[in-house]
């Protein structure tokens, strides 16, 4: 096999995005060679924009059935992710899920659960793995040399959102179309570095607002304070309704504190070890000296097309994921962790009662409104 052959299921902005990015060569090991959506217009559309030998399919499972690919690139509403995924390995295909990997975490493990019973290709659209930024701060965490992480904060809130795009599509911003809001849609990225970079919480106290700034049913501004094993502590905030938004992650360790904006790392890297310095000196206002650098990284950041790469790579040479598919669930159980604190009121062990999460959602599901979408379908490049 030269190329993957690879079928997209859901064509909406994110799926078209891949499907142009494909076409266009910049994932030269994958042959786009069948797409599938439920809605009729983007069919129409596949036909009239997309070459006449990419076979257009109805429905996930009848491009899954048709053997047309050799494996396929779920960018449906997220709450068919994990049933596709299942479906696809059980046919024998390699499956790239997009984000988040689920709603709730007990579908995912169901997915994970078939995904080591299957001995195909399962991996998930983390692209901001790809950011050298967020890698480099990822390799000086993990090799030790800053030692062990005392806080963690992120202010994201660069997702700025009008209302017509949440009025584009009937699934969007419900309960039971998309199942959650900020954290479900714009942060599973962000949590999912959370989580790469400093672990899992132990607990978490969250405050998820839900329609505060825009007419929808999920939440689109949240404050997030979590405690780690270590004793660690972080605050995370995000919104949708900030303009100009921010996006500063920093991270205190005791040698040092990184901080990411605007694209750059800075390691203020103390001379001693905090924990060392506070005990030993005899002056009571005396500070660790310090210097700051701006950290090189490698200058890659290959976003979608980097997954893509990786996934052919894998399936043809063996070569190593961004993301394993398996690991989705990490950044999931923050998210649900966050939404059921907000639901209850109360800070939420991690692990969490999947049980319980799941007939509180269920709840909001039974009375979540039908709405129709405009149809307008927006070009997602540089959203992200």
């Amino acid at each position: 096999m030269e190329q993957v052959r690879l079928g997209i299921i859901g064509i909406g902005g994110m799926g078209s995005n891949h499907a142009r990015s494909i076409l266009e060569g910049k994932a030269p090991e994958i042959r786009l060679t069948a797409v599938a959506d439920v809605r009729e217009a983007r069919r129409d559309w596949a036909k009239r924009e997309l070459p006449p030998e990419v076979a257009v399919y109805g429905d996930g499972r009848e491009l899954i059935e048709s053997g047309s690919c050799d494996a396929v690139l779920i960018a449906t509403p997220h709450y068919l992710h994990p049933e596709l995924v299942i479906c696809a390995l059980e046919h024998g295909l390699h499956a790239l899920s997009e984000k988040p990997a689920g709603v709730y975490t007990r579908q995912v493990r169901e997915m994970n659960e078939a995904a080591e019973r299957s001995d195909k290709v399962f991996a998930i659209m983390l692209n901001q793995r790809t950011n050298c930024v967020y890698r480099k701060m990822h390799e000086l965490i993990t090799g030790g040399e800053l030692g062990q992480i005392k806080r963690v904060n992120w202010i994201i809130t660069d997702w700025y959102r009008t209302q017509s795009y949440y009025d584009a599509a009937d699934w969007k911003a419900t309960w039971d179309g998309e199942g959650g809001g900020v954290l479900l849609n714009q942060c599973p990225h962000q949590l999912d570095l959370l989580q790469w970079l400093c672990g899992l919480p132990v607990r978490v106290r969250a405050f998820c607002h839900e329609a505060k700034w825009h007419d929808i049913e999920v939440e689109d501004d949240v404050t997030a304070y979590m405690e780690y094993e270590n004793g660690a502590t972080g605050v995370f905030v995000t919104s949708t309704a900030d303009t100009p938004g921010t996006n500063r992650l920093e991270i205190m360790l005791e040698m040092g504190k990184l901080v990411c904006e605007n694209n750059k790392l800075l390691l203020y890297r103390l001379n001693e070890n905090e924990r060392v310095f506070c005990k030993t000196s005899k002056e009571g206002f005396a500070q660790p000296e310090y210097r700051m650098e701006e950290v090189e990284t490698d200058g890659q950041n290959e976003q979608h097309v980097g997954v893509l790469k990786a996934f052919a790579g894998r399936i043809l040479h063996g070569t190593s994921l961004v993301a394993e598919g398996r690991e989705g669930i990490r950044g999931l159980i923050l998210s649900n962790a966050m939404h059921l604190s907000g639901w209850l009121d109360k800070m939420i062990e991690i692990p969490f009662d999947e049980e319980l999460f799941l007939q509180e959602l269920n709840k909001r599901r039974a009375v979540s409104r039908k709405k129709t979408g405009s149809g307008v379908v927006f070009d997602t490049t540089g959203t992200y």
